[in-house]
């Protein structure tokens, strides 16, 4: 008879929780003050991190996972399977989901109401942290969708961060109005060009970078001719910031630019067959002779490559909590599949080695999310934390979701557990906002004022 692998008590290997051996019962025998030290009781780790969070972010987590367990979950793998749709197309499932989104206030929500949806009190906190509870929850969900919602965020970040009360009144709040009504209008954020991708995003790189997207003065704004490539949500907004260097000048006149999407000579010229996140169109976009006027010229002219890498240092952190949910999704599709898998009479999680297995990942995804918290809590986005987090946060997502494939074996190739999608939406995590190699060379660029005393110091040491 095979031996009985699990009861209601404990698991083999381990004490039942009321044994006196067990440290629940142990530290329920300890002084009432030393209790308040050590005891707890048992809580889903998802509520007790929710928990420590303040009030107006605690409600968002809920709120946002809320909305993925009925508007995201049940149809992610519909969607990912569903065929490469032409550009501005979306999976039928898809759309119903953008359109929740809209009027749930989650393409509205980088605003405080009235202006916008968010709730006012959420700004007593960094914008950075809202948006990794958002991506985090809604990555744990499906990757795809999560992007469709997420991405628009990027497209209004640098609007916001013009300060431009003009633009923010005349075109984003009534935007964000017809969200509202459940007419999604989405922004998109187009910085990638055909001859450079990360070069865009790094100073050393951009140096040498011969601008391929140019804005040439004519009278009343700007002609832009040029092409921009792999833009999320590019095929269906209805606003794009595009990023552009002045004719004949260098990357250091890069300048934003607000473009509408109907404007003569703006043409959507196809989405990528991409790895994952597929519900997401990665667009390519021509701009041929495309007129801006002054008015929606974001930031100023030159001022591009600074909104540019502020909006980077802001979004680096929730796309290190996008690695965080993609880790969530896979560990938790393991230790579903670990529960229900057996092997000779007893379920996987009955064995030790798979215990350990599946301990490791817990930590490594906890780690990674206590990364994410940290940096967020800053009101000011530091580079070098928020780089950190993005290399780190994405690379763990894939060793996670690397060790969630080894335990399920054969089974991870099954598209219905899961675990095959997590990695591939994972994967796209190490390669935007900066690929991570790009992103470790973030981290010493902003430590390089200090590096350089360091080596003038000791060059003086050694002098004398």
């Amino acid at each position: 008879m095979p031996e009985r692998p699990a009861d209601a008590e404990h698991l083999p290997g381990h004490v039942p929780a009321q044994s006196p051996l067990s440290p629940r019962a142990a530290f329920a025998r300890l002084p009432r003050i030393s209790q308040s030290i050590v005891q707890y009781a048992p809580l889903d780790p998802w509520e007790r991190d929710t928990a420590s969070l303040p009030a107006s972010l605690r409600r968002l987590r809920r709120r946002l996972r809320a909305f993925a367990d009925e508007h995201i979950a049940p149809a992610a793998l519909a969607v990912d399977a569903y065929p490469h749709a032409a550009p501005g197309e979306l999976p039928p499932d898809a759309h119903v989901m953008l359109r929740a989104a809209a009027r749930a206030g989650l393409l509205s929500d980088l605003l405080p109401a009235p202006l916008g949806s968010a709730d006012p009190r959420l700004f007593f906190h960094s914008l950075s942290f809202a948006a990794a509870l958002k991506t985090e929850e809604f990555a744990a969900a499906d990757g795809g969708m999560m992007l469709l919602v997420c991405a628009h965020s990027l497209g209004v970040a640098p609007v916001l961060l013009a300060a431009d009360l003009g633009l923010i009144f005349r075109v984003l709040v009534p935007a964000f109005r017809r969200s509202l009504r459940g007419e999604p209008h989405v922004f998109a954020f187009a910085i990638t060009e055909p001859a450079a991708g990360s070069d865009a995003e790094e100073g050393h790189g951009a140096a040498t970078y011969k601008p391929g997207t140019v804005a040439k003065r004519v009278p009343g704004g700007y002609a832009l001719s040029g092409r921009k490539c792999y833009i999320s949500g590019g095929d269906i907004a209805q606003h794009v910031v595009v990023f552009a260097a002045l004719a004949g000048e260098d990357m250091t006149s890069w300048t934003a630019f607000l473009v509408p999407a109907q404007a003569p000579g703006f043409r959507v010229v196809r989405t990528e067959l991409k790895m994952g996140m597929r519900a997401s169109g990665a667009a390519e976009l021509q701009l041929d002779e495309v007129f801006v006027p002054d008015n929606l010229v974001v930031g100023g002219a030159r001022n591009g490559w600074a909104l540019n890498r502020a909006v980077l240092n802001m979004s680096r952190i929730p796309v290190a909590a996008m690695g965080v949910g993609f880790a969530r999704a896979a560990t938790d599709a393991a230790i579903d599949f670990c529960c229900r898998q057996t092997l000779g009479g007893k379920p996987l999680i009955a064995y030790q080695d798979v215990q350990l297995e599946l301990a490791d990942m817990i930590a490594e995804t906890s780690a990674a999310r206590a990364m994410v918290w940290a940096a967020a809590r800053r009101p000011q986005a530091l580079q070098r934390e928020a780089s950190a987090a993005k290399f780190h946060c994405t690379d763990t997502a894939l060793s996670v979701c690397t060790r969630a494939m080894d335990l399920l074996g054969n089974h991870a190739l099954l598209h219905h557990e899961h675990v095959e999608k997590a990695y591939r939406d994972a994967r796209l995590t190490q390669i935007f906002e900066g690929t991570n190699q790009i992103n470790r060379l973030a981290v010493v660029e902003d430590l390089q004022e200090q590096l350089l005393a360091q080596i003038t110091a000791q060059s003086a040491r050694s002098k004398s």
